[in-house]
């Protein structure tokens, strides 16, 4: 039999699926924020810094550095922002940028290769027509967040809505972050950081203390300035009077 001969004619190719070299992701690294008063840096403020650093060498492992600018409006000169930031990263601090700058120190920062941050304060939303309005964070229900496996050395546990509850231990060299409490339900090694947009009434709580640091509102304490009595006994931390408290429960 013979088959009548048909023009078949061939598909369209669609176009081949391009793919990024890259990724663009979110991550949160916990900065310190160093804040000079106004005045000269003389050699007191950089005696008073090595101090600083030989009292507490291991908050400083590591953790990105901000100079907040906030008490030193007259520091504001390029040579003499370049001259910190030199003299911090000779001191193998990782300064990378400014925050609460005015324009001047911004000016003088950029001139030093250090970038310009928000200060973290809360901001008016820009709504209008077809802008659809956001809840403020104040307004909205807490988004806990709770743990039920150990948190290993180089982890990082965020709770960007409230408390963060973990069951089981935390490692040394791991990372907790809370905007509200923390609480841990085992052996504290490793970082606590609560109240992390500045709530001063958030308080860190666990069934055996041994953190390298803890931290309420920015607040902090190292293991190096915590009591003996209090390792390895359920405590909590807090605000009072301005002041970072650690109690045994």
């Amino acid at each position: 039999m013979s088959v009548p001969h048909q023009d078949i004619k061939p598909r369209s190719s669609a176009p081949a699926a391009s793919v990024k070299p890259f990724q663009i992701r979110g991550r949160y690294f916990t900065a310190v924020a160093l804040r000079p008063e106004d005045g000269p840096l003389d050699q007191a403020f950089y005696a008073a810094l090595d101090a600083q650093l030989r009292w507490s060498p291991h908050f400083f492992d590591g953790a990105p550095l901000i100079l907040d600018l906030a008490q030193a409006p007259g520091l504001s000169r390029p040579a003499e922002i370049r001259a910190l930031a030199d003299s911090l990263r000779s001191r193998d601090l990782a300064v990378f940028g400014v925050q609460n700058a005015t324009p001047a120190q911004a000016a003088a920062a950029e001139d030093a290769g250090l970038i310009t941050l928000a200060s973290g304060k809360d901001a008016p939303l820009n709504t209008g027509p077809g802008t659809r309005r956001e809840i403020p964070k104040k307004l909205r229900p807490p988004q806990n967040v709770v743990i039920t496996r150990p948190v290993r050395s180089g982890q990082t546990v965020v709770a960007e809505g409230g408390d963060l509850v973990v069951v089981g231990p935390v490692s040394s060299g791991a990372e907790l972050i809370a905007r509200g409490n923390i609480h841990v339900y085992g052996l504290l090694r490793g970082r606590a950081m609560a109240g992390a947009e500045g709530d001063e009434s958030a308080r860190i709580f666990c069934q055996r203390l041994d953190a390298e640091l803890l931290a309420v509102a920015g607040l902090y304490r190292t293991n190096e300035n915590l009591e003996p009595e209090l390792l390895n006994r359920a405590a909590q931390v807090f605000l009072r009077d301005g002041r970072l408290c650690v109690e045994a429960l």
